[in-house]
């Protein structure tokens, strides 16, 4: 296994933990029987250093095990669909946009789409899987909510790390 691929396994497992433990640490109950939280920093912070596929499996993983954690387990297999999408999503774009665009606008571009993403997979998710129909929606602001909050602190801590030349090497 060379080096390259032995740090992208590593950064993965780290960013895995970390979706898991911001995730866990503020969690603000929401009236579906959910709760906004931090995770969405840790989740675009994967995609835009790891990639789509190591980004998203990271990002799915630790989003779900946070769930299996909080007593939510009947949430588990939707949000590690859904992170892995939104991680792979935001990736993929932040991929193409990174050289057309400004950094900050590419980044807000794939977050913009990624918590979308976030939103929409929840309310499917919740209205269907769990059979919550319409009253899914009550889950919306909360969520839109999360992300706006995961969108700019993943954008800031991003620049601290790129500025710091923290992402080099990676």
């Amino acid at each position: 296994m060379t080096d390259a691929k032995i740090k992208k396994l590593v950064l993965s497992a780290l960013f895995a933990a970390l979706c898991t433990v911001m995730t866990l640490v503020i969690q603000v109950p929401s009236p579906m029987q959910g709760y906004v939280n931090l995770g969405d920093c840790a989740v675009l912070l994967a995609a835009w250093v790891l990639g789509p596929l190591y980004g998203g499996l990271a990002a799915g993983t630790g989003s779900m095990l946070a769930d299996l954690l909080s007593g939510y387990a009947h949430y588990a297999p939707g949000t590690f669909l859904i992170k892995f999408g939104m991680a792979c999503a935001a990736a993929a774009l932040f991929q193409v946009l990174k050289d057309r665009l400004p950094r900050p606008a590419a980044q807000a571009v794939s977050g913009l789409a990624a918590e979308t993403i976030m939103v929409s997979g929840y309310f499917a998710y919740a209205s269907l899987w769990l059979g919550k129909g319409l009253a899914a929606a009550a889950s919306i602001p909360g969520n839109v909510i999360q992300g706006a909050f995961g969108l700019i602190a993943a954008g800031a801590v991003y620049a601290l790390l790129f500025h710091s030349r923290a992402l080099a090497h990676i």
